[in-house]
């Protein structure tokens, strides 16, 4: 929320005072106008909802842009202090080659006790600026995508072994909020994904931003829409590793281990001469194992 000195709150009182809309219209009804909500409630048909079975998991996770080596994920574990690790299973939009994800390695990570956080990587906002990621949601087809992309997810999932009940997580990079439509875009998006995988037998979760996607997801469950993501993942790199929310999202929103917090990013480590650059999260929420 953007706050007003003193002076600008006299100013823009006067001008509440004065202004009408030349039929006589009362200032206080434009400001009621005005103050139209961001985010609107949206409903979308869930007959299936989400699957009864998941596997909720609690500790910390990492993930970087490339499926590891397995020799790296064997020197890892156990020296290092995950227990799950976030990869890029679907999507057009994915910055990385995963040469190295088959249903093999996803067997043979799961052997070696691994759990895993799914990433799908699709259309971004329409408003956002990623020139390496140029694919954006049509607003007027935004819930059409997303269920679209919700399909293309679970055969994602499918090829890799992962079963019904699993999780994946929709990445929406962040985005400007200064464009209500963009962020309506975005969340009648998330709506037909989760629409969408829950009609498949998956889980549903978003990954995005706590001040972008996270924001605006927020304001829709508030608002009333439906079906929501079955958890958040939310980046916010302020070195705190818990799920909290980071003052962005309040403790009634998400709060049956539901969320993952990436709370630190592009950080190079080290276990048993392996070295890799991830990203940190807490986990406590559903994953894939």
């Amino acid at each position: 929320m953007r706050y007003l000195r003193p002076a600008a709150l006299l100013a823009a009182a006067l001008v509440l005072l004065l202004a009408t809309d030349g039929t006589g219209a009362s200032a206080e009804a434009a400001a009621r106008a005005s103050a139209a909500p961001r985010i609107r409630a949206v409903k979308l048909p869930d007959r299936a909802g989400p699957p009864r079975h998941r596997s909720i998991w609690s500790g910390p996770a990492f993930d970087a842009c490339t499926a590891p080596s397995l020799d790296t994920l064997r020197a890892w574990r156990g020296a290092a202090p995950y227990g799950a690790l976030g990869v890029y299973s679907s999507g057009s939009q994915r910055g990385c080659v995963q040469s190295r994800l088959t249903a093999d390695w996803v067997r043979r990570a799961r052997a070696l006790g691994w759990r895993f956080l799914p990433v799908h990587v699709g259309l971004q906002a329409p408003c956002a600026d990623l020139s390496r990621k140029p694919q954006r949601i049509d607003p007027a087809k935004a819930a059409e995508q997303g269920r679209e992309e919700a399909d293309e997810a679970v055969r994602g999932l499918r090829s890799l072994g992962l079963a019904s009940g699993s999780p994946v997580y929709l990445d929406i990079e962040a985005y400007p909020l200064r464009d209500a439509a963009c962020g309506q875009a975005v969340v009648d998006f998330a709506l037909g994904w989760t629409a969408g995988l829950h009609a498949a037998g998956y889980r549903s979760g978003f990954y995005s931003s706590l001040d972008s996607g996270i924001a605006d997801l927020a304001a829709a469950a508030r608002a009333g829409s439906s079906p929501m993501p079955d958890a958040l993942w939310y980046a916010r790199w302020d070195d705190r590793a818990d799920t909290d929310g980071s003052g962005g999202l309040a403790p009634d929103l998400w709060s049956f281990h539901q969320r993952v917090h990436q709370y630190h990013g592009n950080v190079e480590e080290t276990f048993n001469g392996a070295t890799l650059t991830v990203d940190r999260n807490l986990v406590d929420g559903p994953t894939a194992g």
